[in-house]
């Protein structure tokens, strides 16, 4: 057999594979990304698909454009600049398939092998699945809880060849923190004094279930270097595969560019059910309605933790996204935890922190997802992860004192 390319030893350890594998019987997953299903608008979009069959059939089956379909483009023109502040225009913004795929393109225009790529610790799973196959110089970032560390992203800048900076400002995967204003402000100085690109993923932003919305980092960019994802993923459907990006300049057109060659468009028929949805239902009330279960969702889950964690465990609080953030002390290897016989027969799934980090050196942390399993489920799930944590941890310690013994 002929040798692989180099990088894919780098990504096939990426863990994503693991998330996303079929569900068995009795296992409470925690672990995924999941919205709930029953939110998914299945009516509205199959009523939206009948529409467009009926209407527009033959164009519907035909080829449309590499940046997508115009009218929904349009829409999101509008939304961006209600929601988002963002000013663009039908020009450039570009239909993806999901967030995930404006994150490759943006990668792959982006990044020669050992180029220097900034990214939170940790940070999105898939985005560093998709960073390492083009084989960059990766720069950890700690995330405190108002965001990134700009001090040491400065150092790093400082230090450091950087070419790309990738941040998910909004409701951060995993950890779930809100970047300040003051820092989105701080990294757009720094990227526009160091010369260097941000990729802004904007996946999570619409779901907020306390506070108030703060700019997106597009939206106070001057020199046209932040490239900015966002997706129906999370708040109609993931099956849709459909996001967007907004870029300017050289940036967007390079993007057409290599959108074009990865699958020459998105799937029209996809495009033109979501743009007949958005043109029949309220996109607002049903993101109202989804964070109204979300919001319910994370409450049960916190109040699970508070009384189920052993004492030494830490967990965030967030005000939106997906998922809570879960710390045990520095000597705790939650991967071997997560692999561990006990835990693994109670059936319950969540992410160690060992794939969230491109060193994989920080072990003691798990991003715990609170949006796709029941709230039935939720309460049992999270008393067995603690009794599972809380015996692991007294088995530590027993084994330590043994030892010292």
């Amino acid at each position: 057999m002929n040798r692989l390319a180099s990088r894919i030893e780098r990504t096939s350890n990426s863990g994503l594979d693991k998330l996303f594998a079929a569900k068995k019987e009795n296992q409470i997953v925690f672990s995924a990304g999941y919205p709930d299903h029953k939110l998914f608008p299945e009516q509205e979009l199959g009523q939206a698909a009948k529409e467009v069959f009926e209407k527009n059939q033959l164009k519907l089956l035909q080829y449309n454009t590499s940046v997508g379909l115009p009218e929904l483009r349009q829409k999101l023109v509008k939304k961006m600049a209600w929601h988002d502040k963002i000013k663009t225009d039908n020009d450039h913004v570009m239909l993806t398939q999901g967030a995930q795929q404006g994150i490759d393109l943006t990668a792959r225009l982006m990044l020669n092998k050992d180029d220097g790529l900034v990214v939170e610790g940790p940070t999105y799973i898939g985005a560093l699945a998709a960073f390492q196959a083009y084989e960059p110089t990766f720069y950890e970032i700690p995330i405190k809880e108002d965001g990134m560390d700009v001090n040491f992203l400065e150092d790093t800048l400082k230090t450091h060849a950087v070419k790309m900076i990738y941040t998910v400002p909004d409701f951060q995967n995993p950890t779930g923190a809100v970047m300040s204003l003051e820092k989105r402000r701080q990294i757009i100085e720094l990227a526009n004094k160091y010369n260097v690109v941000i990729l802004e993923d904007g996946t999570y932003r619409d779901l907020r279930y306390s506070g108030q919305n703060l700019p997106t980092i597009k939206s106070l960019d001057s020199e046209g270097r932040v490239i900015y994802v966002s997706s129906f993923s999370k708040i109609l459907a993931p099956g849709l595969r459909l996001g967007w990006l907004t870029a300017e300049g050289k940036l967007f057109k390079a993007l057409i560019g290599l959108k074009s060659g990865a699958d020459i468009e998105s799937s029209n028929l996809t495009m033109s059910i979501v743009n007949t949805y958005l043109d029949d239902n309220s996109l607002e009330n049903h993101i109202a309605l989804i964070c109204d279960c979300y919001r319910q969702k994370k409450d049960a889950m916190l109040s699970a933790m508070r009384k189920n964690m052993p004492s030494i465990a830490q967990f965030t609080n967030p005000q939106g996204g997906f998922f809570i953030w879960l710390t045990m002390p520095k000597n705790f290897n939650m991967d071997k935890f997560v692999n561990q016989q006990q835990l693994s027969k109670s059936g319950v799934l969540i992410t160690s922190s060992t794939n969230l980090y491109p060193s994989g050196n920080i072990k003691n942390g798990a991003r715990i997802n609170f949006t796709g399993e029941s709230l039935a489920n939720i309460e049992v799930g999270i008393k067995k992860l603690g009794q599972a944590l809380s015996a692991a941890w007294d088995e530590q310690i027993k084994n330590k004192i043994i030892q010292v013994g």
